[in-house]
């Protein structure tokens, strides 16, 4: 992913993405990745847990304008312990 992330921010678009494998995200260098500690084949959450998708889509798109180029950074969310709702302001 980090090949097909530096070659969109070549053109421009910035890029982040989501990650469950730190290792492998650290060889690979994508520009910008989140990083959460998840039971692979999960990376927004839990089936049907629409509040933690929507938390985890939205620290997403924050993280385009507060992360440095190539930073790896950890949430700390943990599966299925942490209890999510939807703030107003989202529009939901």
């Amino acid at each position: 992913m980090g090949l097909v992330q530096r070659a969109i921010e070549a053109s421009g678009i910035p890029t982040v993405s989501i990650t469950l494998l730190r290792e492998v995200t650290e060889k690979v260098r994508p520009p910008r990745a989140l990083y959460l500690r998840w039971p692979f084949g999960h990376p927004l959450g839990e089936p049907f847990n629409v509040a933690q998708q929507l938390t985890i889509l939205h620290d997403a798109c924050e993280f385009l304008y507060t992360a440095q180029l190539g930073e790896l950074l950890t949430l700390g969310y943990r599966w299925r312990r942490e209890s999510y709702s939807i703030p107003a302001e989202w529009g939901r």
